[in-house]
C-alpha cells in the first residue's frame, strides 16, 4: 500500500511536471483549440470550438486548415453568419469537407445552432437537460439527442456526435467541454461556462492520451469506450479532484514528443 502511494506520488509530480509545461499559450498555436481562439465574442468562439471540436480527427495541421477554410466561408464572423444567413448566403458552404464530414452535415449543424441561439444565449444550454447539470454523462447523451431532435435531422451526420448511450469514449466532445468549461490562468482553455464544473470532466482519449495513458498504468480497461474514459478520469482525479483534465495537456504533449 506504501508503495503504491509512493508510485502514485512521483507520478503525480511528474504529469504536474509535464501538464506546466505543456498548458501554456505555446500549445495553442499547433492545437485546433486555435481556431477559436482566433474570436473574441463568446458566441463565435463556442461556434468555432464546436466545428474544430468534432473536425478534430486526422493531422492536427489539416484539422486546423480546414477549420480556417470554415472560417473564410463563415465571414470571419460565425455567430452573425449562423444567425442572419440567407439562402443565398448558405451556397458559400456548398462543397466544404473533410474526411466524412461533408456539407450536408455542416448546412445542419448550422441550422440547428441558429435554432438553438434563437432561444438560448450560450451554447452550454445544449448540455443542460431541463436547464440543470448532473453529470457529464448525462450531459453528452443530452445532447445528443437534443441536435438530432428534428424531423430533417441527416441519418448520416449522427455519427459525428459521439454519445456515451453508443459506448463511445466521445473524445471530441469531452475536448470541446474541456475548452469551454476549464478554467485557470495559462491562456489555452476559455473558461467560458459556469454551469458545469471542471472537477466533474471526463479526459479526452485520442491515440495518444491513450497510448500514454496506458504505458503510465492510468488505463487498464483492453477496449477504448466511455468506460476507459471513466477509469482514466478516476485516476487522474486521485491526482488533482479539482482539476483532473489538466493531465490531458500531459498525457497528449508526452506521446507527440515522444518523451515518456
Amino acid at each position: 500500500m506504501q508503495e503504491e502511494f509512493l508510485n502514485m506520488h512521483h507520478l503525480k509530480k511528474f504529469l504536474d511536471e509535464k501538464a506546466d509545461q505543456y498548458n501554456n499559450p505555446h500549445f495553442i498555436e499547433k492545437d485546433p483549440i486555435s481556431v477559436p481562439h482566433l474570436f473574441s465574442g463568446k458566441q463565435d468562439r463556442e461556434i468555432m470550438g464546436f466545428f474544430a471540436a468534432i473536425l478534430a480527427w486526422g493531422q492536427r495541421k489539416t484539422i486546423i486548415s480546414k477549420c480556417r477554410e470554415l472560417t473564410d466561408r463563415f465571414g470571419h464572423e460565425p455567430f452573425r453568419f449562423v444567425m442572419e444567413h440567407s439562402e443565398q448566403d448558405l451556397k458559400q458552404l456548398i462543397g466544404f469537407k473533410h474526411r466524412t464530414f461533408n456539407d450536408t452535415d455542416l448546412l445542419f449543424f448550422v441550422d440547428f445552432l441558429r435554432r438553438h441561439y434563437q432561444q438560448h444565449e450560450s451554447l452550454e444550454y445544449a448540455f443542460l437537460c431541463d436547464g440543470r447539470f448532473k453529470n457529464v454523462e448525462q450531459s453528452l447523451i443530452y445532447f445528443e439527442r437534443y441536435i438530432f431532435d428534428h424531423p430533417h435531422a441527416p441519418m448520416r451526420t449522427r455519427k459525428h456526435i459521439a454519445t456515451p448511450a453508443r459506448k463511445s469514449a466521445c473524445k471530441r466532445i469531452n475536448m470541446f467541454l474541456r475548452w469551454m468549461v476549464r478554467k485557470d490562468d495559462k491562456g489555452v482553455d476559455f473558461g467560458l461556462w459556469k454551469q458545469i464544473p471542471q472537477q466533474a470532466l471526463i479526459c479526452p482519449i485520442d491515440l495518444h492520451v491513450d497510448r500514454t495513458a496506458r504505458q503510465l498504468g492510468l488505463i487498464t480497461r483492453k477496449q477504448t469506450d466511455w468506460e476507459t474514459a471513466l477509469e482514466l478520469t478516476r485516476h487522474l482525479r486521485e491526482m488533482d479532484a479539482d482539476d483532473p483534465v489538466k493531465y490531458d495537456f500531459a498525457l497528449f504533449g508526452l506521446s507527440v514528443e515522444n518523451k515518456l
